[in-house]
């Protein structure tokens, strides 16, 4: 498994469209094959500003997914409303505190 966070930015006003989409689609991208978690977090000091932390079984399972239609669709109506370039990290855990 590994984790993928994606950060992106958006003008503030296009933020409703945004989330109103997210929530569209986030039980979608969770039940896609290889998916295993999926939350979506709001910078405190700047709301404008998002991040995606999901976890995925494989390499191979987030490039389906980058690869469908689910995606493709997306992330046409979201980049539509960045007012920066997102940056996307891949990573594995090392430790988990309980």
């Amino acid at each position: 498994m590994f984790i993928r966070i994606v950060k992106m930015s958006f003008h503030e006003e296009k933020i409703p469209l945004f989330l109103e989409n997210f929530h569209s689609v986030k039980n979608d991208i969770r039940n896609f094959p290889g998916n295993n978690f999926l939350e979506l977090y709001q910078d405190k000091s700047n709301p404008s500003i998002f991040f995606t932390y999901s976890i995925w079984n494989e390499e191979e399972d987030l490039e389906k997914y980058r690869n469908s239609e689910l995606f493709k669709e997306v992330w046409a109506f979201t980049k539509a409303f960045f007012n920066d370039k997102p940056q996307a990290w891949s990573v594995d855990k090392l430790v988990t505190l309980d």
